[in-house]
Formats: structure tokens, sequence, C-alpha cells
């Protein structure tokens, strides 16, 4: 298989590091609009004596769409992997069906607030400007394969295996998320790109009633308190727009599905700082400068002043906890699981390079590519992770030394061969 990777941030250059050790790839591009992170993301591949021959890195403008179409063709790839940030989805998106080959992305297509009703009623959903091509790409018998991270992604393939074989009616399926990492020296570090987290907080959260169809609520609404598996324990969340709320109700049936993250009360105060202040906004202003008048995006600025989170690894300690909880009944009789992966940033680190949360967002992606090559996986459309038979991912995850887990209401952990 022959892959364009576009973006070479953290989750890139973990991706990278991660299909380095798979025998499924003949090729990856690694493209990014710095072209210095792309050669950092391909040498930390190579050795002193050797480059990988497999690895190689060239500059790209993700919002580009002709220039990303012209590089697929010429390096001959048959799969664009989209580690931009959501503001590139749509170019990326249209540029791989321009090419003629399968997209895979992380996180979906922007939403907008109603104009009205913002805390009561969607606008535009996260994903609707790619579902809205869901017809040409299956006419064209070409996949986009959307949400494949870890949150969208793996907390979706729980939700399908779930639905296929430990439920007959689900009640609730709800994401959650949460960790106990700490990040030495820093007051506030987030473990993952600032723009994104933003985005996602600070947007209305939307929620799937069976009754009501999607709707959504304030920020930060309905906390409860999740106690989260191997020592983690207990961590607030609250409700935060996601995109499975959007994906798991196109494929599985469930009276509710809810996404909710643990974020902590000084996080969410910060983020409501930058919100009173204007400094989460996308639209450039113009700031004077010694140059003369520039234009700055405020979020812009808050990405370029806190630390990158992807060197943050040596300074971090704890897990991050990826997982769906999910209610309903078997056998007519009540269930209540939470299937879930946790990934320690002292192993990560030990075994990538890499620090826990990038790590557990790159290694999704990665195995539904080798799914992908092997023609375990297959289909036309847009679709979300739920398309798909789980079992062969969930195996092929535990396969790449990163086990999942399944803790059953009054039962405890189950390992997953008893699933």
């Amino acid at each position: 298989m022959r892959v364009l990777l576009v973006g070479a941030g953290g989750v890139g250059s973990a991706v990278v590091r991660i299909a380095a050790r798979r025998d499924f790839l003949d090729h990856m591009v690694v493209a990014d609009y710095d072209p210095a992170r792309a050669e950092t993301a391909v040498a930390a591949v190579s050795n002193a004596e050797e480059r990988d021959p497999r690895f190689s890195a060239v500059r790209i403008d993700a919002a580009d769409r002709e220039a990303v179409r012209q590089l697929l063709v010429d390096e001959r790839c048959e799969v664009l992997l989209n580690a931009t940030d959501p503001r590139f989805v749509m170019p990326l998106f249209h540029a791989a069906g321009d090419a003629g080959v399968t997209y895979l992305d992380m996180a979906m297509s922007l939403s907008v607030p109603h104009p009205a009703r913002p805390h009561e009623m969607c606008g535009t959903k996260l994903g609707d400007e790619q579902f809205a091509h869901a017809e040409q790409w299956e006419r064209a018998g070409r996949l986009a394969l959307v949400g494949m991270g870890v949150e969208p992604g793996l907390s979706d393939v729980f939700a399908r295996y779930a639905a296929d074989h430990l439920f007959d009616t689900i009640d609730e399926i709800g994401v959650r998320d949460g960790a106990d990492l700490t990040v030495d020296g820093y007051d506030f570090a987030p473990s993952f790109s600032i723009w994104t987290t933003i985005e996602e907080c600070l947007n209305p959260p939307v929620v799937w009633d069976a009754e009501r169809g999607w709707h959504t609520t304030a920020p930060f609404s309905e906390p409860e308190v999740f106690d989260f598996p191997e020592g983690i324990g207990p961590v607030e969340c609250v409700n935060v727009e996601h995109e499975e709320v959007l994906l798991i109700p196109r494929w599985i049936t469930a009276r509710r599905v809810t996404f909710k993250y643990g974020l902590g009360q000084d996080f969410i105060d910060k983020l409501r700082t930058l919100h009173a202040l204007g400094l989460d906004g996308t639209r450039p202003v113009t700031v004077p400068s010694d140059r003369g008048p520039a234009l700055v995006s405020p979020r812009d600025v808050v990405a370029a002043v806190l630390p990158d989170p992807a060197g943050l690894g040596d300074r971090m300690h704890g897990r991050t906890c990826a997982g769906t909880w999910v209610t309903g009944s078997k056998g007519g009789r009540p269930r209540e699981v939470y299937l879930y992966h946790v990934v320690d940033n002292d192993w990560s680190m030990r075994e990538y390079g890499t620090q826990a949360v990038v790590w557990q967002t790159a290694v999704n992606p990665v195995v539904a590519l080798e799914l992908l090559a092997a023609g375990t996986w297959s289909g036309a459309g847009v679709l979300g992770p739920e398309a798909f038979d789980p079992r062969p991912f969930l195996g092929l995850l535990t396969d790449y030394g990163s086990p999942w887990a399944i803790r059953e209401q009054g039962r405890g952990q189950e390992p997953i061969g008893k699933a």
C-alpha cells in the first residue's frame, strides 16, 4: 500500500513511527506545510547509516486541493491519510475524491451552530459536508473512512462490537474519556491540539435521542462522575461536541448516544476565559507590529504560546483512557459494560518516543490501513468505523501490543477472550 500522510505534527509523527514497524506498507509520503516537520518525522524511523526507503518527506499546503491531488497522482498513492486539524478536512477529502483514492481521517468536517437556538437545535453538524457527498463516493466505488482515530474511531468500533456481540437491545451508548495525566512544569499544558480542543469544547455539544433525533445542549452540560479503570479512578465528565454522536446512530440502534470528556474544572474555567476574551476565535484580526499591521487568528495565537503537545512526553506522567459505556439488555436481563483502551505514558515514551494521547490517537488509523491493505475491510461511500466488522480491528490492535478490555458491572474486568 502507498499512502500520502498529510500532517506531520504530533499524531502524524506517531503514525510514521507505528507504521514503520508493520510490513503492509510499501511507501508513505509524509507531507506537511513545514518541510522540516516532515523531514523530522521521517528521520525518526531512520538510523544513522541508512534512511528507511519506505518513507519520504515533501512540503504541501493542505488547503491546496489541486496540489494535493497532483501529489497523490505523482506518488501513485492509493490512500490519503489526513492527520491535520479539521480546517483542512474538506480540501483533502475532495483531493482524494478527485484523484480516485481512498480517504481516511480522524476528525470530520466542522460544524456551524444553529443561528438562533444553538443550545437546543443543530445547525450544520460535524461531518455533514462529507456525508453530503456519500452518494458520489459510492457511485465511484471509492471509500472515505471518516472518524478513524481513537475518539472518534476506536470508540465507534467498541460500539459496533457491543451491538453485535454483547447486547440484544441498547439503551445508551456513551463515550467516556478520562485520564490522570500530569505535566511537570506547566500550569496549563493541553495534551492534544488546543485548536481542536477549543473547537470541540466550546461548540454546543450534540446528543442523540431516538425520539428527538440530534439536538444540542450548552457546553460542559450534564456533569457526571465516571469511575475509570486501571487506577485512574473517578473523574467528572461533561458533554462535549464529538463525532461519535453523529456517527453511531447512522449504523447502530440505540435510544441515546452521548460523548462526555473528563476535563476538570480548572481546564473548563480556562476555556471559558479564552471564550470571554474572544481568544477562541478563528477569524483573523488586525494586530499592529514593528513590520506593520498583521492579520492573526486569536486561536492560532493561543496555540503558538502554549507548549507543543507532541513535545510534552518527557514531562508527562500517568495514563489516558478512551472507552465506550453501553447499557441495555442481553437475554432479557439488564447489562452494563465499559469497553476501553488505556495507554500509559511511560510505556508509549519508552516504546515509541511518543506521548500517550497522540500515540493512542495514531495507532488506530494505522490498524485501519492494514485492514484495508489486506482487503479485510472494504466498502464504498462515506462510512464510519461502525460500518465494518469490529473483530479484525480489535484483534489487530492487540497484535500491535496495545490490548483493550471490558469491564462489566458486577463482574469486574473481563479478559477480551471472554467478551
